[in-house]
């Protein structure tokens, strides 16, 4: 029998044109909202400019070290050249900060930088909801904010041929990617990725030969572009990075980005705060001391000192390879996918999620809470909750926020 939050449910998500409300034949997209008071929305947005801005900082730093510290710090040695190019004035155009309340404040336990997922839902389902359940938007007007971005920096690289591209057969993939073509307003084309064709030295082409100048591919993680080959063996994949290099393609996200998406980054972040470096000012060390966990290459400080901590790869996704160590070091949770296990493991010290009760299809349910808060161009913009186990995976709920008078 249909409960009744069912039907209201599915009578409100059908409406929406192209949206997974369901994934893995799931309910993902939940029909209820969070409330945010105005004062921890106001602290949040103050939390994640100072967090990016920590990231973003070390970028320059990171350019310029050793290739051997590169290595070290997991990153592909085919992705070198690529990792020093600065091709804009922002690090990331796009970057999603994982943040868990602590206290009155807030830790990152990461950055997705290169290329985030739950933009749609935050930027726009998101105010739809709001309005279903009569509650103020947090997110107003980040739409319009972001749409601006992402034309000014297509806008700065003054180029012709503006291509958008996704996996074709991902729903979330590419109604992300439409999404923000759409609110763009930047004479472009969509080419799903399997039709963009690469010619060596010379440029990527659309599918009639036609030269594309600037590729914006939201979803298509460097780290899975450089093993890409064609059918006959060719590495298109590190074709397209030495384009870049070469300036005969411009794409968004930066190669910045991919240098801020290996989770090691916190690694180099944690050591200089460790250290009191003057890398970082008294208030940037504040910051980080407020803001960042302790993270390492070695699961050593943990062990010593008593503390539950996390492994995850350098590059990895929703939860995916990730687990949990309880003080005494013995393996306490792991996520059930284990697709990362070739990355370099990176050691954070753990940290418990809120819980919190919330509607479902499954009848009032607990899960333990993630804050995704959004950085455009560096700047605080839309935030949301996703809902799940002790391992945010990508089963999680999308649980729609409302802003608190």
């Amino acid at each position: 029998m249909v409960s009744h939050y069912q039907q209201k449910r599915q009578q409100f998500y059908s409406q929406i044109d192209s949206f997974w409300a369901d994934l893995y034949n799931e309910e993902y997209a939940l029909y209820d909202t969070a409330m945010i008071k105005k004062q921890q929305l106001q602290q949040l947005r103050i939390a994640s400019t100072r967090i990016g801005s920590i990231f973003f900082k070390v970028c320059d730093l990171l350019r310029q070290v050793p290739d051997q510290t590169l290595l070290e710090m997991g990153f592909p040695e085919e992705t070198l050249a690529f990792l020093r190019l600065k091709t804009l004035p922002v690090e990331s155009v796009i970057s999603r900060l994982d943040l868990i309340p602590s206290g009155s404040s807030y830790k990152c336990i990461e950055i997705n930088s290169d290329t985030p997922t739950f933009i749609k839902e935050l930027f726009y389902i998101n105010g739809k909801v709001c309005k279903e359940f009569s509650v103020e938007n947090p997110n107003e007007g980040m739409d319009m904010f972001l749409g601006e971005v992402i034309r000014t920096t297509i806008q700065q690289f003054q180029q012709q041929t503006v291509v958008f591209t996704a996996h074709e057969d991902n729903v979330e993939d590419r109604e992300t990617v439409f999404y923000l073509q759409k609110i763009s307003g930047m004479p472009s084309r969509f080419i799903p990725l399997h039709k963009l064709q690469i010619e060596k030295g010379v440029g990527l082409f659309d599918e009639e030969g036609n030269k594309i100048d600037v590729l914006y591919r939201q979803t298509f993680p460097i780290e899975n572009l450089i093993s890409d080959e064609d059918e006959d063996g060719n590495k298109i994949g590190l074709w397209l990075l030495e384009l870049v290099e070469e300036g005969k393609l411009n794409i968004i996200n930066p190669p910045s980005a991919f240098l801020l998406q290996n989770k090691a980054v916190q690694a180099v972040i944690w050591g200089l705060h460790a250290e009191n470096h003057a890398f970082f000012t008294k208030e940037e060390h504040d910051w980080i001391e407020e803001y960042f966990l302790p993270t390492f290459l070695e699961p050593d400080y943990f062990l010593e000192s008593g503390l539950p901590f996390v492994k995850k790869p350098a590059f990895g996704r929703e939860g995916d390879t990730v687990e949990i160590y309880n003080h005494e070091g013995k393996l306490a949770h792991a996520d059930s996918q284990t697709s990362y296990t070739d990355y370099l493991p990176v050691y954070q010290q753990y940290i418990e999620h809120p819980e919190i009760s919330f509607n479902s299809e499954k009848g009032k349910q607990q899960g333990k809470l993630l804050i995704g808060s959004f950085l455009v161009s560096g700047k605080a913009a839309a935030a949301g909750y996703r809902i799940g186990g002790t391992i945010t995976n990508n089963l999680s709920y999308y649980l729609p926020m409302g802003l608190e008078d």
